[in-house]
């Protein structure tokens, strides 16, 4: 009875402390990293160009759609209509949290205030915060729920200080802790759960958190059992398979989503204690990934799971391209950025985030499609508390804000060339402490060129830092119309006393690019520029051969025109490019848009574009 009333209690100043939180602080892990991060995300910022277009439709036509009463059904009345519709609510929290942190909408805050309100009130008396009846616990997906509950809470709490929300994700956390372990009665945690242990060991990543944020040795105590039992008779022998064969369709059943969790749980384990082995291994499975199982637009998977090497269907009847996995793919580059500041993982950032991310969420109608396809049209589904990757995606576009700009070893570093404007605080090189304002001007992606205005609150010398992207050709920087030395193949520094209102002005050149599509697609290429996939959209291809001939395969030869203002007046999105070939016997000419605006209207869309014959001619890989 003492129990039960000391739950009411812990619900009626849930309640309370929930209204009555500070909005605008932010509330930060106790517990320091052994591993200082090389990437740290700008402070201040407000964009204004195509990625802030995205975070908006993402908050106007996505997660302010969202119905609380439907995420919280499976948890007010116990079982939920699906076995995994427990984790969609955390996935909202942790969409919502990371999407007010950078808009400070009003609405938004509300919906999440109300909706954690809620949530607290179904965490049963021993922590469970689950979807499940007693005896169906800690099966199929249940800790996995338990899961994105705790990453849901402590994201809100981070930007609230709401102590409920803290508090519920320990007692579910604790609840997790005597359950599953190696001791007398606890349950072995790789066997209650799907997918040879990824899906329930996944839940490494808010342990490795919730000790940040409270010192509790109990939850590294269990980050430590779980990294442990991952290795034994009943596990995916995760490191061990990875450090015999590279390969990570060797670990458990190669299932792509949850393996990917497990990576950004380990790259937070290694950056708190420091233990080396474990970045070397997931730098093995990033190269392996990289270098055999993504598609063009930044994705993996087949069915869910990492493909056999270089094996890359793109059609609908294949399921590739999860939204799920394409997220989790941008949260692991994220870590490894964050720990290195190494550009090539924001090139690999950057690539998702225009191409795959931006596709599998409409940007008419803000309906996500599970798997997006890059041969037919997108599957976009509006429902909630349905599918994994309809509450995943808005995920992936509330991280953005942090990865377009920030410190690269405590020196500001543009990643991303998107407009907006920026405010940063900078040690000089004479150990000075200064505020700096950079605005960026451009019409990026569309042109290539952006203009950036500096204002030091002193003049003083420091370095600012501009990577270069794989893509960009004839790269080149003049600082108040003078040409500067490009040394660096994948980034410029540039060290000198800046002044107020300098401009920096990048430019680059954009070329139409061919891509052969061997080996699953030999005889088909694929058009990119920039980093934007393009592909063809039926609907503003009417009557025109979708093929080409070999001609049409070599770039130098084909005359790319800006279309746009052509686009129907209901079609969302700024781009679209006529690519022509003239010869003797006919006129080629295909319109194409942004893979990511593609198939708005439903219409069936092809990146990979078949060339007649088979025959593929300069192509470029």
């Amino acid at each position: 009875m003492k129990k039960m009333l000391s739950f009411i209690i812990f619900i009626i100043v849930a309640a309370h402390a929930v209204a009555s939180v500070d909005s605008t602080a932010m509330w930060q892990p106790i517990i320091p990293n052994r591993i200082q991060e090389k990437y740290t995300p700008a402070g201040l910022e407000e964009f204004s160009g195509l990625l802030n277009d995205h975070v908006y439709i993402n908050l106007d036509k996505r997660l302010l759609k969202i119905d609380s009463g439907i995420l919280l059904s499976g948890f007010v009345h116990r079982p939920g209509s699906q076995t995994w519709i427990g984790e969609h609510v955390g996935k909202f929290l942790f969409s919502a949290s990371r999407t007010y942190a950078y808009t400070h909408d009003a609405r938004l805050k509300a919906l999440m205030d109300d909706m954690v309100r809620k949530y607290i009130a179904t965490q049963m008396p021993d922590g469970y915060i689950g979807t499940y009846l007693l005896k169906d616990r800690w099966t199929e997906w249940d800790v996995w729920a338990h899961k994105y509950a705790i990453i849901g809470l402590l994201n809100y709490y981070s930007i609230t200080g709401n102590k409920a929300a803290l508090e519920t994700a320990k007692r579910a956390a604790d609840l997790i802790c005597r359950t599953f372990g190696n001791g007398s009665g606890q349950l072995d945690l790789n066997t209650h759960g799907e997918h040879v242990g990824l899906a329930p060991g996944s839940i490494l990543e808010p342990m490795v958190d919730l000790y940040r944020y409270t010192g509790d040795k109990k939850y590294l105590a269990f980050c430590q059992y779980i990294l442990s039992n991952w290795e034994t008779a009943t596990g995916p022998k995760l490191f061990t398979a990875l450090q015999q064969f590279g390969d990570v369709t060797k670990v458990g059943d190669a299932k792509a989503y949850e393996m990917l969790s497990c990576f950004v749980g380990i790259l937070k384990y290694y950056k708190l204690t420091g233990d080396e082995k474990y970045f070397k291994i997931l730098e093995t499975a990033w190269q392996d990934i990289v270098s055999k199982r993504l598609y063009i637009t930044g994705t993996a998977s087949v069915g869910e799971i990492f493909t056999p090497d270089h094996q890359l269907p793109a059609g609908n009847d294949v399921h590739m391209g999860e939204g799920c996995v394409t997220v989790t793919w941008i949260q692991f580059n994220e870590q490894m950025l964050k720990i290195t500041g190494e550009m090539k993982y924001a090139e690999e950032i950057e690539k998702a985030v225009y191409n795959h991310l931006f596709a599998a969420e409409n940007p008419e109608t803000g309906c996500v499609s599970y798997y997006t396809a890059l041969q037919g049209a997108k599957p976009y589904r509006c429902d909630q508390g349905f599918s994994c990757c309809l509450s995943s995606v808005p995920r992936g576009i509330s991280l953005i804000p942090g990865v377009i700009w920030g410190k690269v070893n405590k020196q500001f570093t543009v990643l991303m060339y998107e407009p907006g404007f920026v405010k940063e605080n900078i040690t000089t090189d004479d150990g000075a402490n200064i505020t700096m304002q950079l605005t960026a001007s451009s019409s990026f992606p569309k042109e290539g060129e952006v203009v950036y205005t500096v204002k030091p609150s002193q003049s003083k010398k420091f370095t600012l830092n501009f990577r270069i992207p794989s893509w960009a050709v004839n790269y080149r920087l003049t600082i108040n119309g003078t040409s500067q030395n490009i040394t660096g193949n994948d980034e410029v520094s540039i060290n000198r006393v800046w002044q107020a209102d300098d401009k920096v002005d990048v430019q680059f050149d954009m070329p139409l690019q061919i891509i052969k599509g061997d080996p699953t697609y030999k005889g088909f290429v694929a058009f990119k520029r920039g980093p934007q996939v393009l592909a063809v959209d039926s609907l503003l291809n009417v009557g025109r051969s979708i093929n080409v001939s070999a001609n049409f395969t070599d770039a130098g030869k084909l005359t790319v025109e800006d279309v746009a203002i052509k686009l129907p007046r209901y079609w969302v999105g700024r781009q679209a490019y006529s690519v022509s070939r003239e010869d003797i016997k006919k006129k080629e000419v295909l319109v194409l848009v942004p893979f990511a605006d593609a198939g708005q209207q439903a219409s069936p869309l092809q990146v990979w574009v078949p060339v007649e014959g088979g025959a593929v001619a300069h192509a470029e890989n």
